[in-house]
């Protein structure tokens, strides 16, 4: 059987791909890891975030991705900075220019990790909570 291991990346189509850059990078340090005419390439350390520019596409009520990020609650600030409607709900969820619903969690909470080789790649030095360290290691994912 094979074994998923991750997720590479995440292509979310734009009806505009200037505006798309524009709204992100309000928010987030966007990096760029390639770009062309009708596609950009947000850098994630080892993964990353297309966003593929198709004209239009229908808004879905539950199709979401979860994004993680290094303090929820400075993203929380530049949303809101950012005029961005914040959903109602347990999480941080927003909805981008074309209706993309994003989930935003903090890299201590969860049991998402990255190695310390690509952390220090991407200038980053997180922990973990006790909570997320315990879900890893009832997995065998952390000593």
């Amino acid at each position: 059987m094979i074994r998923l291991v991750g997720i590479n990346h995440v292509a979310l189509e734009v009806a505009d791909l200037e505006r798309s850059l524009d709204f992100y990078g309000r928010i987030f340090d966007v990096r760029l890891r390639g770009r062309s005419q009708n596609a950009a390439f947000i850098d994630l350390g080892d993964q990353f975030l297309a966003l593929m520019e198709t004209g239009s596409s229908p808004q879905d009520a539950t199709r979401h991705f979860g994004l993680v990020v290094d303090d929820k609650e400075a993203a929380r600030t530049a949303l809101q900075a950012a005029g961005v409607e914040i959903l109602p709900g347990r999480f941080l969820d927003f909805l981008d220019p074309d209706g993309n619903r994003v989930e935003l969690v903090q890299y201590d909470q969860i049991q998402f990790t990255k190695t310390d080789g690509i952390l220090a790649g991407m200038g980053l030095e997180l922990g973990k909570t006790d909570a997320a360290l315990s879900e890893l290691r009832e997995k065998g994912l952390a000593a």
